[in-house]
């Protein structure tokens, strides 16, 4: 398979993109632009986008394999670290504008409300991966071990996929749900797939160099 070839702007025009959203709600904000009630809006939007990003991440290896460009490597980190960045902001959208920073308040919230723990739950394990992803954490860790670790963003995307399925269940809205259920499904699948895959080719050649 031919290999493409990515522009070296590739990557600064894809992190400005992503960040589009944020300037879109800051703009929002200050010039009043976000409905009748902005803070649904911001807690809204930057979960919706913190999926969104999340979905990003998970394709880069698919893509990758599938049109053979290894560089597209090079954007898991960044896309990574913002799906940290909009999952921070989606936190405190919902504890300033939802708890009034009230850190007590907060602690019950998470302990009564399930979805909330959840959540909570999910952006803890991307706090790790964020702070795991540099070059040092790498060699400090070991690159078998800081793989393993770095599989969380699996459990990370399953949580977050139940943490927007219980916050839609009160309105009995599931269908943006069944979407990014269906997507994180897909890519999580390709994954499972391309494992047994390659287990399948290794037994395969194995089998050969015995009968040689």
């Amino acid at each position: 398979m031919r290999r493409l070839l990515l522009h070296p702007a590739a990557k600064p025009a894809v992190f400005v993109l992503c960040l589009l959203p944020f300037a879109w709600l800051v703009w929002g904000a200050f010039s009043n632009q976000l409905g009748a009630n902005p803070a649904e809006t911001l807690i809204r939007s930057t979960g919706d986008w913190t999926l969104r990003a999340l979905c990003l991440v998970l394709a880069i290896t698919p893509v990758r394999v599938v049109t053979g460009t290894p560089q597209l490597a090079r954007f898991r980190r960044m896309l990574g670290l913002l799906v940290f960045f909009y999952a921070a902001l989606h936190l405190l959208s919902y504890s300033g504008f939802d708890m009034g920073f009230d850190v007590a308040d907060i602690a019950r919230d998470i302990a009564k409300r399930p979805f909330i723990l959840v959540g909570f739950v999910a952006f803890l394990l991307l706090t790790g991966l964020a702070a795991t992803s540099f070059n040092r954490a790498i060699k400090a860790l070991g690159a078998r071990r800081w793989q393993a670790l770095h599989r969380a963003v699996y459990v990370v995307a399953a949580l977050s996929v139940l943490h927007f399925f219980w916050m839609r269940a009160g309105k009995n809205d599931f269908g943006e749900v069944a979407v990014y259920a269906l997507i994180l499904s897909a890519l999580l699948g390709w994954r499972v797939w391309n494992a047994l895959r390659k287990r399948r080719v290794a037994r395969a050649n194995a089998a050969s160099g015995r009968t040689l």
